[in-house]
């Protein structure tokens, strides 16, 4: 029951923020997926360890364990859009290339840079305990 409760108050506190996003992209009308600031709203709150990621955790790995779940209605509503692929499917499949090329060297950096700074600590703390 502990649990339950817990994983509802970490699930509340992501729509939450996710609802702040929404909220400030209808506000000051940007052109941007309130989605998409809900996770900048999230990364400053990590960031500044008002949230700590004990405090979402639970919820958030259910989430991402069951994400493929959460695109079959995307799936289905592109289904709808065939002409468009039809006359612009060439420049969706660039633009969707490029994307994924540009997500995938963001996580190689940013991961070589945390192993780097793991690596950097790992080896100070030897030398300063000899």
């Amino acid at each position: 029951m502990k649990k339950v409760l817990i994983f509802s108050f970490q699930l509340a506190t992501l729509i939450v923020i996710y609802q702040m996003g929404s909220l400030l992209v209808r506000f000051f009308h940007l052109q941007v997926p309130g989605n998409v600031i809900g996770i900048l709203i999230l990364l400053i709150l990590l960031w500044t360890r008002v949230i700590k990621v004990e405090q979402i955790d639970l919820a958030a790995t259910w989430l991402l364990k069951h994400l493929s779940f959460f695109f079959i209605p995307i799936a289905v509503g592109l289904m709808t859009l065939g002409p468009m692929f039809l006359n612009k499917g060439i420049l969706i499949l660039i633009v969707l290339i490029i994307s994924a090329f540009i997500g995938l060297i963001s996580a190689g950096k940013a991961t070589q840079s945390i192993i780097m700074k793991k690596e950097k600590v790992k080896v100070n703390y030897h030398d300063h305990s000899v």
